[in-house]
């Protein structure tokens, strides 16, 4: 059994080299030694798979060889090679493109380029720091000084054995191995062949390498004194003058700057922030210049990344910021692998000893072009940092949008690839939204706001809105007013309709963004692609949402009800409920009971066609009163109902409720006031045959009958603008509006639009104030005209009653055979009927002041009432006086002030639109309805007398 100390690393390894060189532990301790120091380091294997460390070269090389042109084309094309995503082994034909365009008749050996000393692979992690190469802290090694080091080691090819690794990994084979020992021939076979054939050529090549040599030059063909015995500069920048800074040291100063390091000579100026080269470092402009401009990437490095370690930590930040914050982790990480292989070259540089002055040695101006493309792309980070600052969310999003708007196609490209890494959570948040309505924004990122606390008969109105401030500016405002509707939809059915249907069934495409590619992809057609998506899932989820509430819940069929019983559209209907109602409305409000006005609205509809409407509307059809007031009657506080609940309630909301309200009570009065003139107008016809025998009597009921046939015109005129100018007009654009509706929002949007044109034109709403009053105020009087005309006519009746009764009794007298009438019977006669006469001025005077007030309220028509009267008066009988008087009482009147009012509420195109271009509103009215003039009204009681 071996011993745990023969198992050890150093035990094995050094009888791997004793038996690969064939001699004893004493003369293999300097192989031994590198053997360690190879094994220690940290450099990942010969040919690394890294995409942009080959890229990196054919780009150089292509520099190299003058053709920048093809450089630029080559960077371009590879970009769009890396963001299509359709090879997979990238780096394999890269690395076949690099190998096939050697020349194979080239030198391998000689270092000649850039890309030679790059072939060394980065660290498999690369990292924020520069990366140092460590040996095992297990192996006790005691390391010569370098400078004796490779004194003695003058005829070998380097000090590190890591450039033959590094060169000739990507400039072809590996050429065949020298003699393991010195003087030991090529061809002759032995131990260390079968061994180094066993372990790779690599190894046992690099080995041989770093033992002294008697040849005179080196296996790559380069004479010893080129590369060895020319000094070169120590990296460390020990003064080759008096105070003066080699650029050897700026260049290992630069490499730190760029990762936010202070250097020796360079460091960062606190006040003025920015990097700044010692003033007492003794430097020429152009090398002074040259570093501050270098400088520049490192001050745009710690820019970015004191923004993401600020926000990387910040959870408030959300999802969308710590997106960005990973796209910039991501493009540093990139220029990492840049300074990773920088510090690579250094090291190779210092372990190989070579030059400054060679072709493949760094220096500031190599620094300043292999730098140019991260420094563009630093820049616009540094300026995205600037511009989201403060920003979160589609906020955020749109900030970086707003800079894929240039010309330049580099900055272009790279900010469309931060955008598609920023945009993805709000897609992600979308398509959940669209296609699940589900709504998780921890950190109130997406534009769409939640307000949990509104209950469901609210949810349509109040629980979802639209924040303004964090609608990505690549969505415009239409798109997200649809995103919108899409979820609530799906929600509003879920949550009032209680409809379960799946989404998948009533959105037919589904696709959300899984991966920052296709939210890439999507990008790039956002006009026809994104708007699709966006439009089937609005178009497929607003319709199968008015289907369920025109089918299900019968949206229409509530409309059309609410248009009948509530706007009075049903005339049939009405007219009988206000036959039945008449005897209970006239008592005093305080005694009406709910229960007997619904038994009465109950046999109303079974006597009228309301009988054949749906059970379901004639359920919610109700009575009901308004708050009472001193001195009010059964009309004044009587109102119809409509009882609404569910997704219907959405449409007709309480504020829309009570619009209807005032609405119908505002159309119930004016209806009573067509019923009142009505029953004025019968009563006239029946008492003016009876009282035919009154001749003093005839005046008074002239005058009654012009007055009321004023104002049966006045209501007529009032009746046919509310109800064709303003309820027909205003339902048939709100019919043809739902009917086309595309969404639930369009139907609301159209029923408020009805319901605010209705109340402005029926003078309800705050502008119309004083005509309304002015307009109850002749309802007033026209109620006033009714009890004035009923006093009078039971005066008058009587008065025949008791006429007859004397006449009845005179004859009765005769027949007996006794005198008619005794002296004292016909006196008390003639005085009763001398105090009726005298009373019937009285009745005039009452007449007269309800023709005045009427005069003011309804307008300058009415004015020849008043001398009518007083003529009547004078004459006695009440016939009007021929001439003038006629001419007078055969004019038309004027059109009342409250007809001017209904003109200018009613103004627009309707009166051109019936063929009256340029006739005023109220002219047009009177010309379709004309008024009842004065002499005609008065005709048929004339002719009679």
């Amino acid at each position: 059994m071996a011993t745990p100390d023969q198992k050890s690393p150093n035990v094995l390894l050094q009888n791997l080299c004793c038996r690969i060189l064939g001699r004893s532990e004493a003369d293999v301790a300097q192989q031994f030694q590198y053997a360690v120091r190879v094994i220690g380091s940290n450099f990942a294997p010969t040919v690394e798979r890294d995409e942009f460390l080959v890229a990196e070269k054919i780009k150089k090389e292509l520099i190299r060889q003058r053709r920048e042109a093809d450089a630029a084309l080559f960077s371009e094309l590879h970009r769009k090679l890396h963001s299509q995503g359709v090879l997979k082994n990238k780096w394999s034909i890269l690395y076949l493109l690099l190998s096939l365009s050697e020349d194979p008749r080239k030198q391998p050996n000689k270092v000649s380029s850039y890309a030679a000393l790059f072939a060394q692979a980065l660290p498999r992690d690369a990292h924020s720091t520069p990366y140092y190469y460590a040996r095992p802290q297990t192996l006790p090694l005691n390391y010569q000084d370098r400078g004796t080091q490779s004194a003695q080691s003058s005829g070998s090819m380097g000090s590190s054995g890591i450039s033959s690794i590094g060169v000739y990994a990507l400039n072809g084979p590996t050429p065949p191995p020298q003699s393991l020992l010195p003087g030991q021939p090529h061809h002759t076979p032995g131990v260390g062949d079968c061994l180094r054939q066993q372990l790779g050529s690599r190894l046992a090549w690099t080995l041989t390498a770093n033992q002294p040599s008697s040849q005179t030059t080196t296996s790559k063909g380069l004479p010893n004194t080129v590369s060895r015995n020319v000094t070169r500069p120590r990296r460390e920048g020990d003064a080759s003058g008096a105070g003066e800074v080699t650029e050897a040291a700026l260049v290992r100063d630069i490499v730190y700057v760029f990762q936010g390091i202070d250097g020796k000579h360079v460091k960062m100026d606190s006040v003025e922030n920015r990097y700044k080269v010692e003033a007492k470092a003794n430097l020429s402009k152009s090398l002074r210049d040259t570093t501050v401009r270098l400088a520049e990437l490192g001050w745009l490095h710690n820019k970015i990344r004191k923004y993401t370690d600020q926000r990387s930590l910040d959870r408030s930040f959300g999802l969308v910021g710590q997106s960005f914050c990973a796209a910039l982790h991501q493009e540093l990480k990139e220029y990492y692998r840049l300074l990773s292989v920088l510090h690579s070259q250094l090291q190779l540089e210092d372990d190989q000893g070579v030059n400054l002055g060679l072709e493949s040695s760094l220096t500031l101006r190599r620094l300043l072009v292999w730098t140019y493309d991260p420094k563009i792309r630093l820049k616009t980070l540094a300026a995205l940092v600037d511009h989201c600052q403060g920003r979160k969310g589609g906020e955020l999003a749109s900030a970086v949008h707003a800079y894929t708007k240039t010309g330049d196609p580099y900055v272009r490209s790279l900010v469309q690839h931060i955008l598609s890494l920023v945009s993805h959570p709000v897609l992600s948040f979308l398509y959940r939204w669209i296609y699940d309505g589900e709504l998780e924004d921890t950190y109130h990122e997406f534009f769409v706001a939640s307000d949990p606390a509104v209950k469901t008969d609210r949810l349509w109105q109040d629980k979802y809105t639209l924040r303004r401030s964090m609608i990505p500016s690549f969505i415009t405002m239409d798109q997200s007013r649809k995103v919108l509707l899409i979820g609530k939809s799906i929600n509003f059915l879920h949550q009032v309709c209680h409809d379960q249907t799946p989404t998948t069934k009533m959105i037919a495409v589904t696709k959300s963004a899984d991966s920052p590619q296709d939210a890439a992809d999507l990008f790039t057609d956002l006009e026809n692609a994104f708007r699709g998506k966006i439009d089937a899932a609005y178009f497929e989820t607003s319709k199968y949402l008015l289907d369920v509430l025109n089918k299900k819940y019968s949206l229409l069929d509530h409309m059309q009800a609410v248009r009948r019983y509530l706007l009075l559209g049903q005339g049939d209907f009405i007219r009988h409920l206000m036959d039945l109602l008449k005897p209970e409305l006239v008592r005093p409000a305080t005694t009406l009971y709910q229960h007997n006005l619904t038994g009465i609205l109950e046999t109303a509809v079974r006597a009228t066609n309301a009988q054949f409407d749906s059970p379901e509307i004639l359920k919610r059809l109700d009575v009901r009163l308004l708050e009472v007031s001193p001195g009010d009657t059964g009309w004044d506080v009587f109102s119809l109902d409509y009882h609404v609940d569910g997704p219907i309630a959405t449409v007709f909301t309480r504020e829309c409720m009570s619009h209807y309200l005032r609405v119908f009570n505002f159309l119930w009065r004016a209806k009573r006031m067509e019923y009142i003139l009505t029953d004025i107008r019968k009563g006239h016809m029946c008492n003016a045959k009876l009282l035919r025998n009154m001749p003093e009597f005839s005046g008074v009921l002239h005058h009654c009958h012009i007055l009321a046939s004023e104002m049966v015109h006045f209501i007529h005129q009032m009746q046919y603008y509310i109800t064709f100018e303003v309820l027909e007009c205003s339902w048939d654009e709100l019919w043809n509006k739902v009917q086309q509706a595309q969404d639930l929002d369009h139907i609301i949007a159209a029923h408020e639009v009805f319901l605010d044109t209705i109340i402005s034109r029926c003078l309800l709403d705050a502008d119309s104030r004083a005509l309304l009053n002015q307009l109850r105020a002749v309802f007033d009087q026209i109620i006033e005209l009714q009890n004035t005309q009923d006093a009078i006519y039971r005066a008058a009746l009587e008065e025949l009653q008791r006429r007859l009764q004397f006449e009845e009794k005179k004859k009765q007298n005769e027949v007996e055979g006794r005198w008619g009438v005794t002296a004292a019977e016909e006196e008390e006669e003639n005085r009763r009927i001398q105090e009726f006469r005298e009373s019937i001025p009285k009745m005039c005077s009452q007449l007269r002041i309800l023709a005045h007030f009427y005069q003011v309220l309804a307008g300058p028509g009415p004015h020849w009432c008043v001398p009518a009267v007083d003529r009547c008066h004078q004459n006695g009988c009440g016939a009007a006086v021929p001439g003038a008087a006629d001419d007078q009482l055969r004019r038309e009147p004027a059109l009342p002030e409250l007809q001017a009012g209904l003109q200018r509420a009613l103004r627009g195109p309707r009166a051109e639109a019936a063929g009256v271009p340029g006739l005023p509103r109220a002219a047009w009215l009177s010309r379709v309805s004309p008024p009842v003039s004065p002499g005609a009204a008065c005709a048929g009681d004339c002719g009679s007398r």
